[in-house]
């Protein structure tokens, strides 16, 4: 399921499944091998004008969690559907102001071989209380990549989809 058209088709599930006027246009759908994270975006409470930053905050936080437990028996029910529609999990979150929160996410166990000095850059970083295990130091770089790597990072999934839809275009070599 990692070609557009599979994307398209999981993306026009979840638009129809969901009920109408949980979100400000369709949601966003990431996937990987294992999850589908589907995030939407939500109204701001209204606020009086010239409110303080905290109070901007806090009605902030108050919206995601009105939502959150609003839609929580719905999620659940549509969550469960999609895993077993398309055997991944599914994971929720939403986008409202210039901020994303997430009420689901699904961590998975990743093995890896290091070298010692690769090694030791972890467990530098446990020592100095970055992080609490080797594991928590490895995800600790993995973001760090990604946040200091993010147009590199897009550029490089187009090209995979690029090559997606070349292979499928390509001749039928089965026949």
């Amino acid at each position: 399921m990692e070609n557009d058209e599979a994307r398209e088709k999981l993306r026009g599930w979840f638009s129809g499944r969901m009920p109408d006027g949980w979100f400000e246009g369709p949601p966003e759908i990431v996937l990987d091998r294992e999850e589908i994270t589907v995030i939407g975006t939500i109204r701001p409470p209204s606020l009086a004008e010239g409110v303080s930053e905290v109070e901007r905050a806090a009605a902030l936080e108050g919206g995601v969690q009105r939502f959150r437990e609003e839609t929580r028996e719905r999620r659940i029910e549509i969550a469960l559907e999609a895993e077993h529609r398309f055997r991944r999990k599914v994971s929720w979150g939403v986008a409202v102001g210039d901020q994303t929160v997430m009420f689901t996410t699904l961590s998975v166990p990743v093995m890896t071989r290091l070298r010692q000095t690769e090694r030791r850059v972890l467990d530098t970083l446990v020592a100095a209380g970055v992080a609490r295990s080797r594991s928590d130091a490895l995800a600790w770089c993995v973001r760090l990549v990604g946040k200091h790597t993010d147009t590199w990072l897009a550029d490089l999934r187009d090209a995979l989809q690029h090559v997606d839809r070349v292979r499928a275009a390509g001749p039928d070599v089965d026949s």
